[in-house]
């Protein structure tokens, strides 16, 4: 009796082993197809945020020309400007204050609000506050220049968070190296700014 027990188990097993393996082998392979999918759905989805981050950034090196643009004429020299047809006949100063004040350069303002990174906005709004609170008439020549000293190291901020939104998050430069190659005195307005700020002769306060 006790050996037909024993058949009948292992009629039953061999039976249901093949079922079972094949049970398993299914959930295996669901389990498996199910873990495909969704790491096939997580690559569309990482691909589709880089290919927006892209955009962003085309957008973003697009806007950061425009609002720089001012500063590009401002900073060329006086041989270069007059040596450029496109610009004969005009005053680089005036022209750059010009492209400032029109209502295409406050479109490019409003852009770099909604897609600059928020220390680039910051150091953007510091630089603008700074001319619309500025008052250059009747300043001596000392003051001009403590008073250049300011916006220069104002621009070089806005320059600095620039550089850094694009992808140079951890640069070693400072704010004032990324206006060397283009400022042979960057050095002696630098030094100018430390002491006009250490001896607190700012003439017009900014947000640090």
């Amino acid at each position: 009796m006790g050996k037909n027990w024993l058949d009948y188990i292992t009629a039953i097993g061999s039976i249901f082993t093949p079922i079972l393996v094949l049970l398993l082998t299914g959930i295996g392979w669901h389990i498996k197809a199910k873990i495909e999918r969704n790491r096939t759905e997580e690559y569309k989805v990482q691909a589709r945020i880089r290919e927006l981050e892209d955009m962003l950034r085309v957008d973003r090196i697009e806007i950061y020309n425009q609002l720089l643009e001012p500063f590009f004429v401002l900073f060329t020299s006086d041989a270069i400007f007059a040596s450029d047809p496109e610009f004969k006949g005009n005053n680089k100063e005036q022209l750059s204050i010009g492209k400032m004040l029109t209502v295409e350069y406050r479109k490019v303002g409003f852009k770099l609000s909604l897609v600059a990174d928020d220390a680039v906005v910051r150091a953007y709004n510091n630089l603008m506050q700074f001319f619309y609170k500025g008052e250059s008439e009747g300043l001596s020549g000392q003051e001009l220049l403590i008073k250049t000293s300011q916006w220069i190291k104002l621009l070089s901020d806005l320059l600095l968070e620039i550089r850094k939104s694009m992808g140079n998050e951890h640069t070693s430069l400072n704010n004032w190296e990324m206006i060397e190659w283009f400022m042979s005195d960057a050095e002696s307005l630098r030094e100018m700014w430390v002491n006009c700020t250490t001896n607190r002769g700012v003439i017009s306060p900014v947000r640090s």
